[in-house]
């Protein structure tokens, strides 16, 4: 098979197409040909060299989601059937024409939704879920604000949020962008360099604050966040884009009563991931089904123009997802 590896650590240029063995799937796992695999952040970290995949995930082979055809199945596997189509989180391998997947990491691609589209949702729909909704708890009537509304992230926690009845903030890097994260059902969005994001968040909301935010950014955004925190508010990491070190003002903990947490995905076993996928079948795939939430793509590549949709990647120009397609 078709694959784009990395052939050392290093910018973009590094990842180069190769041919791989097609690879073993177990009992449990069904093989999918891949028709697109999504771009993700964590492929840029894991590229570099800064972001090692788990045991049992390719070491050369980036990508966490995939969408495509089962094309073989494992003995023990009782949902799928050969010529299914598929979307699935993957601990890795996803950038190949072939990937092995957990029989419960797979959900049902919408008819509405080509292979790319499809592509686009695993990997946010499952961290923003997880993350969001299983570990903050998030309900409906309360507010959320996300940080980096125009990523993959963003797109997926607003629409997802908004449809599930929650109010939404967000912040971005342009007005264009800001725009653009409203138009998606943000009540607020907020340019984060001309504008200080917690003032304006306690400003927008009568000084309560909000109840949720989901953070990818860490470093400096640490402080601001408690402070436009809503009494008993949650704060929940997903990254830390501007640093893993810093020093917090504890009695704002403890005096809005605060919960801070985090998690992160790739390295959870099969069975939480795939409780997850049956929490986003039940409660999000009649919103897609629907056209209440739509996977929204920047750009879609060849799969050997792989560098090129990670020097994309790296600029922070695009406003949704990047996608690689596999003829």
């Amino acid at each position: 098979m078709k694959a784009i590896i990395i052939t050392q650590p290093g910018g973009p240029e590094v990842l180069q197409p190769a041919e791989r063995l097609i690879p073993a799937f177990s009992e449990n796992e069904v093989l999918v040909q891949v028709k697109a695999a999504g771009v993700n952040r964590p492929d840029v970290a894991q590229r570099k060299g800064n972001y090692p995949p788990p045991a049992g995930a390719p070491q050369d082979i980036p990508g966490l989601e995939v969408a495509g055809i089962v094309a073989k199945t494992g003995a023990n596997v009782t949902r799928w059937k050969i010529g299914d189509k598929v979307c699935a989180l993957v601990i890795g391998g996803g950038y190949a024409e072939y990937c092995n997947v957990p029989e419960g990491q797979c959900l049902p691609v919408p008819d509405c939704l080509s292979f790319a589209e499809a592509a686009a949702l695993p990997e946010t729909f499952f961290t923003v879920w997880s993350n969001v909704f299983d570990r903050a708890h998030l309900q409906p009537g309360e507010s959320l604000l996300v940080h980096g509304g125009s990523s993959g992230i963003g797109v997926t926690a607003i629409q997802m949020a908004a449809a599930l009845g929650s109010t939404v903030y967000t912040t971005a890097g342009t007005d264009e962008k800001c725009s653009f994260c409203e138009g998606l059902g943000a009540t607020k969005a907020i340019n984060y360099k001309t504008t200080d994001f917690s003032r304006e968040i306690l400003k927008v909301t009568g000084n309560k604050g909000v109840d949720v935010i989901l953070d990818m950014i860490g470093g400096d955004y640490t402080t601001p966040n408690l402070q436009c925190l809503a009494d008993e508010g949650r704060l929940v990491l997903i990254n830390t884009m501007k640093g893993k070190d810093v020093q917090i003002d504890l009695s704002t903990v403890m005096r809005k009563r605060l919960n801070i947490t985090g998690s992160m995905l790739r390295s959870r076993d099969v069975a939480f991931k795939s409780a997850i996928a049956r929490k986003l079948e039940v409660h999000v795939w009649p919103l897609l089904i629907s056209g209440r939430i739509k996977p929204v793509i920047y750009k879609i590549f060849k799969a050997e123009d792989a560098a090129r949709a990670h020097s994309l990647m790296e600029t922070s120009d695009h406003m949704g997802k990047i996608v690689l397609e596999f003829e």
